[in-house]
């Protein structure tokens, strides 16, 4: 009974009608032997993906040592210390406070234990407020997390940039829907699809041990839909147009994360230009190249070519929506771009780092908050690139 349902539940979401063109089915695109004894025309197949979990691990177990044994030790040259924040003095009544009712007291609950420990109001926030810092990660923890991002973006574009741009599709876009869906997949196509795939994989692994932000679950949702939009794509060989998309995306996201390892750094004149060009390159493949490039062959070239069948549909809804949150995020990044040059610096990234342990901080904490801030308004979406994507980071 049980395999029954199985096998009827795995016809239903195979079926031949949703996922390929007319005429086209799963037997068509199964490899092709070579009369010589070769390999023979290899296409996208649906159990390839699952090569992506053991190489997830394997990058996650790369990212350890990387940070290990290169990125902390460039911290500390940069003057980077291990530091933590500053610790709140023992006391019973506020830890139990604090670890079973609220990490953030209101105005009544603060007289009320004024009034128990005979403490000024101004003296229990600022032990909270140390309290909270005392769960935060530091400075050198953030630095080596940026450090790994950014040598993975960077490489991960390079090697896509070199790859697309020895690809037909890269210099005439109709080549990705010519002889479609009969494409044969090479090893450097291959390498390239699972090792993005296997990226985001070991993202969603790490984001439950890495730095906990504020931005978790829209992050979270990023990844998800990443690896979603990368499997599916594969699945049903659209891997051509899919290498253009993945290499347009890459093309900001290690540029954010060069922006915050100078922030880091505190070298601010770098952090500042970095991320306004940042901001530029965003925008200009976000909102310029990718809906004239991509969404042009994706909506009319393969209309013309191939036609519409329902996981085009399907995979052009996902691409639009994805141009969608590009308007979005391009639109955070030009108000924080804007606020940035009003007040003349590039801010904190708010998401994760320690909380103003002055009185002044608290009442100027508002009117502080830079292009890495991430307050209720989601301003760090710039970090979840659809993918993201970070979509988003990453982000």
């Amino acid at each position: 009974m049980a395999a029954a349902a199985a096998a009827l539940l795995s016809a239903w979401f195979w079926n031949e009608r949703f996922w390929l063109p007319h005429n086209v089915t799963w037997a068509d695109l199964a490899a092709e032997p070579d009369p010589e004894g070769g390999s023979g025309t290899q296409y996208p197949q649906a159990g390839h993906v699952f090569s992506a979990f053991p190489l997830a691990l394997g990058i996650f177990a790369v990212r350890l040592l990387f940070e290990r044994f290169i990125a902390k030790p460039c911290a500390i040259k940069l003057g980077i210390q291990d530091n933590g924040p500053h610790r709140a003095q023992p006391n019973a009544i506020l830890e139990k406070v604090f670890t079973s009712i609220t990490k953030c007291p209101d105005g009544r609950r603060l007289e009320g234990l004024s009034k128990q420990l005979d403490w000024d109001v101004r003296k229990i926030q600022r032990w909270f407020r140390h309290r909270r810092n005392q769960d935060k990660p530091t400075i050198l923890t953030k630095f080596c997390e940026s450090m790994w991002r950014f040598t993975f973006y960077l490489s991960i574009f390079s090697y896509g940039l070199k790859f697309i741009w020895s690809s037909p599709w890269f210099w005439d876009t109709r080549q990705c829907w010519y002889n479609y869906p009969f494409q044969p997949l090479t090893s450097s196509l291959y390498y390239y699809y699972i090792m993005e795939l296997a990226f985001y994989w070991s993202l969603m692994f790490s984001q439950f041990t890495d730095i906990k932000r504020k931005d978790f679950l829209i992050m979270f949702v990023h990844h998800l839909a990443t690896i979603g939009l990368i499997t599916f794509s594969y699945m049903n060989n659209m891997v051509r147009v899919g290498t253009l998309v993945l290499c347009l995306h890459d093309a900001s996201d290690f540029l954010l994360e060069a922006a915050k390892l100078a922030n880091y750094a505190k070298y601010q004149r770098l952090c500042d230009a970095t991320f306004m060009l940042f901001g530029v390159v965003f925008i200009v493949t976000r909102l310029g190249i990718y809906p004239f490039w991509i969404l042009n062959t994706t909506l009319f070239e393969s209309w013309e070519l191939i036609g519409p069948y329902p996981s085009w549909w399907l995979f052009n809804g996902l691409l639009v929506t994805l141009q969608v949150l590009h308007i979005i995020w391009s639109c955070l990044i030009i108000h924080i771009g804007y606020k940035a040059l009003m007040r003349g610096k590039v801010s904190k990234d708010d998401r994760s780092d320690v909380e103003s342990s002055s009185e002044e901080d608290d009442m100027t904490s508002n009117s502080t908050k830079g292009i890495f801030s991430t307050s209720s308004n989601g301003a760090n979406r710039i970090n979840g690139h659809v993918a993201s994507a970070q979509w988003a980071e990453e982000e």
